[in-house]
């Protein structure tokens, strides 16, 4: 799964909307329930910090598999979503799994996600 940039990407991308979910179903509820803000800004921080790792690898798998601006925006928007990363996810390992890992983009043009 590492050796693939999709790969990469989706590995990420999986830990940051669980991040996401975790900052929104238990963080914030114990910060205005439980007057516990430590646990937002502990989730936040990791969250924030698998939000960069995501937007980095996506912009590493654009360019090693020469995606369209609009895919790109796809994946970023994903990214902003509480369940966009594991949406996005299934398109992104359909991609991935047509093609061989370690390939750069296919000799008939862009891939699609």
């Amino acid at each position: 799964m590492w050796s693939h940039p999709i790969g990469r990407l989706r590995a990420i991308a999986l830990a940051e909307g669980v991040s996401f979910l975790l900052l929104l179903g238990v963080a914030m509820p114990l910060k205005y329930v439980a007057d516990m803000p430590m646990a937002v800004r502990v989730a936040g921080w990791i969250h924030g910090l698998l939000f960069i790792a995501v937007v980095y690898a996506v912009s590493r798998a654009a360019g090693q598999l020469d995606w369209s601006r609009g895919q790109v925006a796809k994946v970023i928007v994903a990214a902003l979503l509480p369940f966009g990363p594991f949406v996005i996810d299934r398109s992104l390992a359909r991609q991935q799994a047509g093609q061989p890992t370690g390939a750069s983009a296919p000799a008939g043009g862009r891939e699609r996600i």
